[in-house]
């Protein structure tokens, strides 16, 4: 997880398979940031969830608005992108990482009033998601399908 208000700065995270990427952006004063969380649920172990409470859903993704907020970001102004989610090492779905890890993040934002502005959720590809602080952009590179704006 990084949250930052440096104009220059461009927050990149890799390796998006079942993991979930969630990029979040405020015009206004320019603070974004980019959470790459893994699992959906901190209970699944409670040791590592002390240690890195990014990795879970529900323990990350209201520290990470938290940060932004604490930048001076409105949630009311916040552009809100997700990645991810897709069906890796899991043949026959019997884990369900990916659906799992979006219901979580689906679940804590409906909970929120958070509206998801554009996403690339599924398949079974890795993505690479990038955001510019300067400017909002965000873009999304899959393998095998080249980068796009998202």
């Amino acid at each position: 997880m990084k949250v930052s208000d440096d104009p220059d700065a461009t927050l990149i995270t890799y390796s998006l398979g079942s993991c979930i990427g969630v990029s979040i952006y405020d015009p206004t004063v320019r603070v974004g940031g980019i959470l790459h969380f893994m699992l959906p649920e901190s209970k699944i172990d409670p040791q590592k969830a002390l240690k890195n409470p990014w990795m879970f859903a529900d323990s990350g993704i209201p520290l990470f608005f938290k940060e932004a907020y604490r930048l001076g970001a409105e949630k009311v102004r916040l552009t809100v992108k997700v990645v991810g989610g897709a069906q890796i090492l899991d043949d026959s779905n019997f884990f369900n990482i990916g659906k799992r890890n979006y219901m979580a993040l689906r679940k804590i934002f409906w909970a929120n009033n958070i509206l998801i502005r554009a996403e690339e959720i599924g398949g079974s590809v890795n993505r690479t998601l990038s955001l510019e602080l300067s400017t909002g952009k965000v873009i999304v590179k899959t393998s095998g399908d080249g980068v796009r704006e998202i």
